[in-house]
């Protein structure tokens, strides 16, 4: 199991994405960026499970879909991840991902 977000967009500034994401009728900001941190993932919702990575997943219609395993650095009020892999095959593949799944096992 796991957090799953519906992507409103995401929006490609210089080196960054940065858009709004939606969870149980709340929306967040969120923000996709290379690893210049490292890897990083924080979530403004504490996951169901204390772990010390997770999944993330994006996902969209057919078979498109990008991911990496992320060490979770706790919460934020933004969704931030952290990841070469998945800021550059965003780059190439913007506006074709509709989930965002944080997945636990």
């Amino acid at each position: 199991m796991g957090i799953g977000f519906k992507i409103k967009f995401l929006d490609i500034h210089q080196s960054y994405f940065k858009g709004k994401v939606e969870a149980n009728g709340e929306d967040f900001t969120i923000n996709i960026q290379n690893e210049r941190r490292g890897k990083v993932l924080k979530l403004p919702v504490k996951p169901k499970t204390e772990k010390d990575r997770f999944l993330v997943r994006l996902t969209g219609p057919g078979d498109i879909f990008i991911e990496d395993y992320l060490p979770y650095k706790g919460e934020s009020e933004w969704v931030e991840i952290d990841s070469d892999a998945i800021t550059f095959y965003l780059a190439d593949h913007q506006d074709k991902f509709d989930t965002l799944e944080i997945i636990d096992d």
